[in-house]
């Protein structure tokens, strides 16, 4: 089937239109500053890419500038809009409702509004491409797919917080987890390269999506048991500008010495901490990296922290699930940045993990890049979350 799948942000709407058996991607973009002035670009494989300033006041613009583009002469892909047989749309937080994606109709978006105080920044923008894409293409079935929903298999012990059990019985707060269709991709990608696709049973992986935005899930029998973000996704290791697990008391004491309030406090843990706060430098491993080299001893300081917070979680799931498998590196660091999965990797040779430098200094590609004698195989596959979204919304389309 092809499947136009949406990304839909607060000023941003992303898109693909692929193929979901095989995975071929016929045309993709994004359309940027909704609300403020608006720009489209858009990009067909094999063709100049196409860029133009479009008044999107609102997303009911965005998606009728992409479904304009998509059919246009000279840079569209298909003649009619009646050749997109679906529309999937990438929903961030679908909380206990919802364990699997599902056909977007009254009940599901009530679901997703009720959902909205636990993602306050996604969920409403997510719900504005959903709409816009009702009233233009009311004729078109259209899925959720649930940033959250791979990792309610999680046991109550992995999800559950150490606070008055009211909240999390009145308000819903505990584990949740993100970057879940990622996570799903890559961890079905290496079950396959092991040879148990299709007997998951035993099977110990660690998913690592390491890039701006990092997490990493336990993956045991091909369901995830944990994983390091919580009720939002400001949990885990360090990231590019967000801090990770931090003491919850450094929030009351900073509050205290400069009297933030909790918007200021909050921001500066989103937007001003992680690698970003560390180094001083960037909020990009490549420069933080290059100032490394040059003798920049806050920006070593963030990537031997960023590093042992992620060895730190390989060693704690390794333990939980008594062993482990593959470990899986994805996403922009994981994918992108061999000296990373270099560091990393190292130190696990107790536990009979061993890296292959030369293959891993040279992959470009999906490819398993551990030394033949290692018990622990280590995977680089990079990640499609929109095939993960395309397949679902083909799968309950039919």
């Amino acid at each position: 089937m092809k499947i136009l799948v949406i990304n839909a942000g607060s000023s941003s709407l992303k898109y693909q239109f692929m193929d979901s058996e095989s995975g071929e991607v016929f045309a993709k973009g994004v359309c940027e500053r909704i609300g403020i002035d608006g720009k489209l670009t858009h990009k067909v494989p094999g063709k100049e890419n196409y860029e133009k300033d479009i008044p999107m006041p609102t997303h009911n613009e965005a998606i009728r500038s992409v479904l304009e583009i998509m059919v246009d002469p000279n840079h569209g892909v298909i003649s009619s809009v009646d050749e997109i047989d679906a529309v999937g749309h990438r929903v961030l937080h679908g909380g206990s409702a919802f364990t699997k994606s599902c056909i977007i109709d009254d009940a599901c978006i009530a679901a997703i509004e009720k959902c909205i105080p636990l993602g306050p920044l996604h969920n409403p923008a997510n719900l504005m491409g959903i709409r816009a894409c009702q009233e233009l293409m009311p004729d078109k079935k259209q899925v959720a797919v649930f940033d959250t929903a791979f990792h309610m298999t999680m046991p109550p012990e992995a999800y559950i917080y150490a606070i008055p059990y009211e909240y999390y019985e009145k308000d819903d707060v505990r584990r949740y987890g993100f970057h879940g269709t990622s996570h799903r991709y890559i961890s079905s990608r290496a079950l396959h390269m092991l040879g148990r696709e299709n007997n998951p049973e035993g099977t110990k992986i660690i998913t690592c999506h390491l890039g701006n935005g990092s997490s990493m899930a336990a993956i045991k029998d091909g369901k995830c048991i944990d994983t390091t973000m919580g009720l939002g996704p400001l949990a885990g290791v360090p990231m590019g500008t967000r801090s990770g697990d931090i003491d919850s008391t450094i929030i009351e004491y900073l509050m205290g010495i400069y009297n933030y309030d909790i918007k200021t406090m909050m921001n500066i843990l989103n937007k001003k901490s992680g690698m970003l706060g560390l180094s001083g430098v960037s909020s990009d491993y490549r420069d933080i990296q290059k100032a490394a080299k040059e003798g920049n001893s806050r920006a070593k300081l963030a990537l031997d922290k960023f590093v042992y917070e992620v060895r730190k979680v390989i060693g704690a799931y390794t333990a939980v699930m008594q062993g482990v498998d593959a470990i899986v590196f994805t996403a922009g660091v994981g994918e992108n940045d061999w000296l990373m999965r270099e560091w990393i990797s190292s130190g696990f040779e107790y536990l009979g993990i061993s890296l292959d430098k030369k293959k891993n200094e040279n992959c470009r590609e999906e490819a398993d890049v551990s030394a033949p004698d290692s018990k622990t195989r280590i995977f680089v596959i990079p990640t499609n979350e929109e095939l993960v979204i395309a397949m679902d919304t083909a799968m309950l389309c039919k």
